[in-house]
């Protein structure tokens, strides 16, 4: 990352190879100089969305989401955003002495004030078109109860979407393109359309240091933002070049 310019970066969308779910390769992965170098490419304003869960080693969760969060806060002074959750459809490996996990961590972090924010508004309002009157009463900052009332109508159609995001993943459902799942762990095309969409917006620079598959940089050619995928494993990146160059061909086809 030495070769990109600094403060350059408008949206960071990547997920490290945390704890030792994956090999990857062997490579070392270490978070506190990759994320000294990405503070530096993000501008202020930018966005980093850091994906990411915790290996259960021993009967106990790593907690390396916690210590990745807390190091990008006090060692890095970027601002925690949003801690949001990607929900799965259902659990890789179901535990047999706990609940069933579905989800990792979408943590938000930000330089400074996001300058873009583009609200996804697609749940459902079930509340469209209705008014009413109506009083109640809500504990104040002392803990006192007050009388309040209020007369309005309910917002549109559909509302902006809760900061839990749950989509289908596996084969079919996290990627059409076959290329991808040569790549031993991808996360859904829908998840980083979205956060694309949320945080960045046409031309834009959208970075992704740890590529993969090459999913960030693909849906980034859809969106007609810049980007620039990095990947230390030629294996991955000969998968992401043939994936992105058969985006590029149908691309073509409707233009």
């Amino acid at each position: 990352m030495s070769g990109l310019e600094q403060n350059s970066a408008h949206l960071i969308v990547t997920s490290p190879p945390y704890d030792k779910l994956r090999r990857y390769g062997g490579h070392r992965f270490k978070y506190q100089p990759v994320g000294m170098a990405l503070r530096d490419i993000l501008r202020v304003g930018g966005v980093l969305v850091w994906v990411i869960k915790d290996q259960t080693v021993n009967g106990s969760e790593t907690a390396t989401a916690a210590l990745h969060k807390l190091y990008f806060k006090d060692c890095l002074g970027l601002n925690i955003h949003d801690t949001m959750i990607y929900e799965k459809n259902g659990p890789a490996y179901p535990s047999q002495n706990r609940y069933y996990e579905i989800f990792e961590y979408m943590i938000v972090f930000s330089k400074g004030i996001p300058e873009t924010f583009n609200p996804i508004k697609d749940r459902k309002n079930r509340w469209y078109g209705q008014k009413w009157s109506n009083k109640r009463s809500r504990r104040n900052y002392e803990g006192d109860l007050k009388d309040s009332s209020w007369d309005q109508a309910e917002g549109g159609r559909f509302g902006v979407r809760f900061n839990s995001w749950k989509y289908n993943v596996g084969h079919g459902y996290s990627s059409k393109n076959k290329i991808a799942f040569e790549h031993p762990a991808i996360f859904p095309e829908a998840l980083a359309r979205d956060h694309i969409l949320s945080w960045s917006n046409k031309n834009d620079l959208v970075v992704d240091p740890m590529c993969g598959s090459g999913t960030v940089c693909d849906q980034a050619e859809k969106l007609n933002r810049r980007w620039i995928g990095i990947e230390i494993e030629e294996k991955y990146c000969e998968i992401s070049a043939r994936r992105i160059e058969k985006e590029r061909q149908q691309l073509k086809l409707f233009t």
